[in-house]
């Protein structure tokens, strides 16, 4: 059976550059069944949904549903849900914890300092502490959405928590169905996609020690599409694998072609030179689309380390 991610991996469809977008993530635990629009398709109340989806608007805040793997059959509601924030932008990486037992708490959190890397709302108004536990794998298993993130993201999520990593999350939508299964890693905010088991424990005790792995790696959520490469680009030429090294500083130009520098903490800089293109042939982006399409590509076409005081007078 042809799906659009076998066609995705056939066609050797490239990954970095793909993740979505998103400074800081807003975890809700909403067990239960999920439709394509989890916010307002699910047990949560879908004026509450409606409600969250207008607050986080142009914040910087991405909302998504999460739950444990294994079955969802419709049960009644817990008592109590774990809720996370986290933020992913290098020198303020945070993840957060609490539990709630009204998700209407979520309301009264101000949205735009959140989007803006701080956390004392989520402290105060949710009772929320410094997530000390492992990383959080978030695997995408919303089969509403796309069938492949249910045939292929739900038994990773399942193999994972059955062999004893802890933090794993089945999650409502990551984007890009054609690289199922997907997977976010909280707090650093790296997604990576065509995820197996067992690179993805190494992806995660990499995490807990504050490194990144670039096999697989689709980008950090942080970045616009273009600085996701482009910063990929860099970790590949240079080694450096440290999670808060690179920031990406400045994006010039538009599509089809940026130039994008990214900066590493110890003040060298790189300029990267990217390019968007089309993935051929063309292909459906994700089950069930009625037409096919080229999805957008980035590819890096050069990347130059330049002298700092060239840099900065630039």
């Amino acid at each position: 059976m042809s799906t659009c991610s076998s066609v995705s991996r056939d066609s050797d469809e490239p990954v970095s550059g793909t993740a979505a977008i998103a400074r800081t993530w807003l975890l809700l635990e909403q067990p239960g069944p999920w439709g394509a629009k989890a916010l307002t398709s699910s047990h949560l109340d879908p004026a509450l949904g409606r409600a969250l989806e207008a607050a986080a608007k142009d914040t910087g805040v991405r909302i998504v549903l999460i739950r444990r793997p294994g079955r969802h059959a419709d049960r009644r509601m817990p008592a109590a849900r774990r809720v996370y924030a986290a933020h992913t932008v290098p020198g303020n990486v945070w993840l957060h914890g609490a539990t709630i037992s009204d998700p209407g708490q979520l309301l009264d959190l101000d949205f735009a300092a959140l989007g803006r890397g701080e956390h004392h709302s989520f402290d105060a108004v949710l009772g929320g502490r410094p997530h000390d536990g492992d990383p959080l794998a978030l695997v995408c298993t919303n089969g509403k959405r796309d069938r492949c993130c249910a045939l292929l993201g739900r038994p990773l999520a399942a193999e994972l928590a059955a062999s004893g990593v802890e933090g794993v999350w089945e999650v409502t939508h990551l984007g890009g169905h054609r690289f199922a299964p997907t997977v976010l890693v909280l707090p650093y905010g790296y997604a990576y996609g065509r995820a197996e088991a067992h690179t993805l424990k190494e992806v995660l005790h990499g995490a807990r020690e504050g490194r990144i792995v670039v096999e697989g790696c689709r980008g950090s959520s942080a970045w616009e599409r273009p600085g996701q490469a482009a910063e990929l680009a860099v970790r590949t030429e240079t080694g450096e694998y440290a999670a808060e090294a690179l920031s990406v500083v400045r994006t010039a130009g538009a599509a089809p072609r940026w130039e994008v520098t990214v900066a590493h903490a110890d003040g060298r800089r790189w300029q990267v030179e990217v390019a968007q293109g089309a993935a051929l042939p063309p292909r459906p982006e994700s089950c069930g689309a009625a037409v096919l399409g080229s999805p957008a590509r980035m590819d890096v076409v050069a990347v130059r380390e330049v002298r700092v005081s060239t840099a900065l007078a630039s």
